[in-house]
């Protein structure tokens, strides 16, 4: 319908639209007067910073929306950012902290090594798989909000099941569900920066999100340790459930960020004001019933992974990268106890991988750099603009595999990184199903790592199980120059990355891609 009819349409209303409208409520009619004009509608689009699309079928933010995610203010940001940045970390340590608890808790269980390893970690992974199929989905036609505060405080409980209940049933139900609920920090934080965060800003959210979400990885195993000998494994899990169930107290505070689904709200308040109820909101994540939501959103990540060419190779890169770290926090810590570490102290080393972490600071600001060179130069920016850190990591991945932990945690960072923001740039309101593609595959090899990395390294010895990891990791080297080459031409045949620009530009209140 082009802007005349729909003005057309307002002007002389069919006899239905013109009764009063009802509080959808309580189901009392609202006192309102209905706004029977164009230039009234256009009044109230006007002061809820709303527009019409071009053609005249919907109504889309206006650039200047104060109510859009993306012009939050800084203090409403670092509100809700940094909760779920927290979660996530909270959330990753408690999954490698299940590593030296495995270790205690066989004795008590009377299992061995491998299936305590199963319970503790893999099961975990094995639940977060299923979740990254789900949850991302959910998030993109159904809101973060309300996922976020459900799946912490049922997490909270799970925590808990382990920690009280003195069973392998329960270990095995509090584990897998656990894990299963934690793929929501773990892969709708990615879609949420997305939501609030410009390209420009990205570069250092998603930086920040995956620096702490990859020192979970690092800390959950000297944390587990420290508190197993002082207390017990199982209060490992009695404390991951008090501090959830904390967060998901502040959980309550933070806003909805999908800005599908504040939009939707927004135009509500219209429909409610004129009484017109036909007016539509530009919403790609609709999603008329549970049919069409399981055809296309929970299917949706497993398409990407197999006919989206960037999806399958970053998934892989990245999971092989991630994997990496949950099978050194099994296979380190007896070498250290054999060169005269103590229990404790062999988890120490750990710290390396967090220095390296940090280090990836440097690359952060190049690219920075970077984007202001194009943006000085008025180029719009592209994804393969900052493919820096990857192009970095790749060698040095391949180098600290036999070499150093600093090395790796620079590496693993670049990959997780530089990748998901490739990812968020790429196919922008669909980040969290492409990221689930990835998120599909990492938690599948981080389950499958820990379970050989004892008898691989004991095995075939240190160096030589090193050596084969490096040179397994040495191909990535080759993948780096290709994404800069063809990248954006693989881009330019994605029918996901194409429609998600194209959503990007009718919805978007960004100017220029920065």
């Amino acid at each position: 319908m082009t802007p005349w009819g729909l003005r057309f349409f307002i002007l002389c209303p069919p006899h239905s639209l013109l009764t009063a409208p009802v509080n959808m409520g309580t189901g009392e009619p609202l006192q309102l007067a209905p706004v029977e004009n164009a230039e009234g509608i256009q009044s109230l689009l006007d002061e809820h910073g709303l527009e019409y699309t071009l053609n005249g079928e919907f109504i889309r933010w206006s650039v200047s929306n104060k109510r859009h995610p993306r012009n939050w203010p800084a203090s409403r940001k670092i509100y809700d950012t940094g909760l779920i940045i927290f979660l996530d970390l909270f959330t990753t340590s408690v999954s490698t902290a299940g590593s030296s608890a495995a270790d205690h808790a066989r004795h008590e269980y009377g299992i061995d090594k491998t299936l305590a390893i199963f319970l503790f970690v893999s099961l975990s992974l094995l639940g977060q798989m299923i979740g990254g199929i789900i949850f991302p989905a959910w998030s993109e036609a159904f809101g973060r909000k309300k996922l976020y505060i459900v799946s912490t405080g049922l997490y909270s409980v799970f925590c808990l099941i382990v920690g009280i209940i003195p069973s392998l049933a329960a270990v095995v139900v509090g584990r897998f569900f656990s894990g299963f609920l934690s793929a929501i920090p773990a892969i709708v934080v990615a879609g949420s920066i997305e939501d609030m965060y410009n390209s420009k800003d990205r570069v250092w959210l998603i930086f920040l999100w995956a620096i702490v979400a990859n020192m979970g990885l690092a800390l959950g195993p000297i944390m587990s340790i420290y508190i197993t000998v002082s207390l017990s494994w199982r209060w490992v899990f009695r404390i991951a459930a008090a501090v959830t169930a904390l967060v998901t107290i502040l959980l309550l505070f933070i806003h909805e960020s999908r800005p599908s689904s504040v939009l939707e709200k927004e135009v509500e308040k219209i429909r409610q004001a004129t009484g017109i109820t036909t007016l539509k909101a530009l919403n790609p994540d609709h999603t008329p019933d549970l049919k069409t939501f399981v055809r296309i959103g929970l299917f949706r990540p497993i398409q990407l992974f197999f006919t989206e060419p960037i999806v399958f190779m970053v998934a892989t890169m990245s999971a092989v990268a991630f994997a990496l770290i949950y099978l050194f926090t099994e296979a380190l810590p007896p070498i250290y106890v054999s060169m005269g570490f103590s229990d404790t102290s062999a988890y120490l080393p750990f710290l390396a991988i967090c220095i390296g972490l940090l280090s990836g600071m440097l690359t952060r600001i190049q690219d920075i750099r970077i984007i202001q060179k194009y943006k000085d130069q008025n180029i719009p920016l592209e994804p393969e603009h900052k493919l820096l850190g990857f192009s970095i990591g790749a060698p040095i991945l391949a180098g600290g595999c036999g070499a150093s932990l600093v090395l790796i945690g620079y590496a693993v960072n670049e990959f997780d990184s530089v990748l998901a923001g490739y990812l968020a740039d790429s196919y922008m309101g669909y980040a969290a199903s492409g990221f689930a593609a990835v998120q599909l595959l990492r938690s599948s090899m981080s389950a499958a790592f820990p379970l050989f990395a004892t008898e691989m390294f004991e095995g075939l010895g240190a160096n030589v199980a090193s050596s084969i990891l490096a040179a397994f990791a040495t191909f990535f080297c080759v993948l780096p120059p290709l994404f800069n080459r063809y990248g954006r031409r693989i881009r330019g045949r994605s029918k996901f990355a194409k429609y998600s620009l194209e959503v990007y530009r009718e919805n978007g209140v960004d100017k220029n891609g920065y």
